[in-house]
């Protein structure tokens, strides 16, 4: 990342305009404050500038709208049904350029200079566009990765596809170190005997090799595993009783290329891993919370490669998590300190951090996607809460995590549990851009002096789940 052009009287001007609200805190929030339907709630800091409804024939409720990956001005995010790409050059006004119909849950996305790559994690008859659905039992279903061309943003051509067993549920870019060619790391989970193509047990993740100058031979180059012990059994139970998946693979998978970092989401564990050989990715540490997190689901390092923060998706996404009777330690992040060297590394808890509003029981609402906002010298993040919106908060204590700043919606619907909300959140080149379920892609801006220097680093490439350092 590097600073950008932006002047900085124009940041401080901004800033100048909000003399009375400085200081004012995020604060806590009872039932009895929750919003209307659609109604919209932030702290003084944030306000939405631009949203972007869902397209025909992705705007129904059943199309949800999921990851965003970015590129020279471009915002690509995905949908169950595909996925579309958004001119974002100006974050007032994006625009669509193009939608992809392509069905298979959930289109993961992430992105490589002119290719798009696309996790299918669900079974279909082939691993064209036009595919339909079959049982996972069927031996000749497919599920796995796809690769786009997007040279041209406005018909983007399908590559190749890549099979890989049990599908893919997320992806993760991670390129080689000639800076040649790149990785995907797909993790994906759930098998059952009956499962041909994704039998127990899958205590491992798939990887994948892509050929930058010749994409189309790409294909599955390891199957490391992860728990020759078979991870965390898990604890029995369901929502909202506490309970623990048991580990049957991975969900997510965050890199850090330059440190030769990764960190794992993975069910019922928390993994630290060693990439310094991209193909055989070795496990530092492990760590579970059995007391506090059912599902580990997503992982963030701070700048300077000596924290991760993870997430615990209870209630797998769809249920209402933040409410009184579920508490301000469950579907929370966690956050760890890396401690100690080398192969002797270590993940040491330090605080949970929760978002301090409670939602209605309509909402499903638990801790999801982030990023880093690029401030120096500080770990400064916003994340997105599905219903519960999203929160921008500071961790430089891991010990005394506290929130900064938050924007959300009031329920989709007060009668009826509908998922809906803020997928994922990311801080791109001065905004914040929020994959929002059901209403589309909406951009906030969010003008505050702790948050100044961000507003001037700029990067063309972004993944989330592939961290760049930066300087600010």
């Amino acid at each position: 990342m590097k600073p950008s052009g932006r002047p900085l009287a124009l940041v401080v001007a901004a800033v100048a305009a909000l003399p009375v609200l400085i200081g004012t805190p995020a604060s806590a929030a009872g039932a009895e404050d929750i919003p209307g339907v659609d109604q919209i709630r932030s702290s003084w800091n944030i306000r939405q500038i631009a949203n972007v409804p869902k397209k025909a024939p992705f705007d129904n409720v059943d199309a949800l709208g999921t990851d965003i990956a970015f590129t020279d001005g471009k915002a690509i995010v995905g949908n169950y049904d595909g996925f579309t790409i958004y001119d974002i050059r100006n974050p007032r006004k994006p625009t669509i350029l193009s939608q992809v119909s392509c069905p298979g849950a959930q289109n993961d996305v992430s992105v490589s200079g002119n290719l798009l790559f696309l996790s299918t994690d669900s079974s279909r008859s082939d691993a064209s566009c036009t595919s339909t659905s079959l049982p996972a039992s069927e031996k000749s279903a497919w599920e796995g990765m796809k690769i786009f061309d997007i040279s041209n943003a406005r018909s983007p051509k399908y590559v190749a596809a890549v099979e890989t067993n049990c599908g893919s549920h997320t992806h993760t870019l991670v390129p080689d170190k000639r800076g040649k060619d790149v990785y995907l790391y797909v993790s994906s989970y759930g098998p059952r005997a009956e499962f041909p193509d994704c039998a127990p047990p899958h205590d491992m993740i798939s990887i994948i090799k892509v050929p930058v100058r010749n994409p189309a031979a790409a294909a599955v180059v390891n199957k490391p595993v992860l728990f020759a012990d078979g991870g965390n059994p898990g604890v029995p139970g369901s929502f909202p009783n506490v309970y623990t998946s048991a580990t049957t693979g991975c969900h997510d998978i965050t890199v850090y290329p330059s440190k030769d970092l990764a960190a794992g989401a993975c069910m019922g564990d928390g993994v630290l891993f060693d990439i310094s050989d991209r193909e055989r990715p070795k496990v530092i540490n492990r760590v579970q919370d059995n007391a506090h997190f059912a599902f580990w689901h997503s992982a963030t390092f701070n700048n300077d490669g000596t924290k991760v923060v993870f997430t615990d998706e209870l209630g797998g996404g769809g249920r209402a998590a933040c409410t009184e009777a579920i508490g301000a330690q469950r579907g929370a992040d966690g956050i760890y300190d890396i401690t100690g060297r080398g192969d002797n590394r270590k993940l040491e808890f330090r605080s949970y951090f929760k978002i301090p509003r409670i939602n209605g029981e309509t909402e499903n609402c638990v801790a999801h996607n982030g990023s880093l906002i690029p401030v120096a010298g500080r770990d400064i993040m916003v994340q997105a809460w599905y219903q519960g919106g999203i929160s921008v908060w500071d961790f430089t204590n891991s010990a005394k995590p506290k929130e900064i700043g938050y924007w959300e919606r009031g329920p989709f619907s007060e009668t009826e549990a509908i998922t809906a909300g803020s997928w994922s959140a990311y801080y791109y080149n001065g905004y914040i851009y929020s994959s929002d379920i059901q209403k589309g892609l909406d951009v906030l801006d969010i003008v505050d002096p702790r948050l100044l220097s961000a507003k001037f680093v700029r990067t063309d490439e972004l993944n989330v789940q592939t961290q760049k350092g930066y300087r600010g």
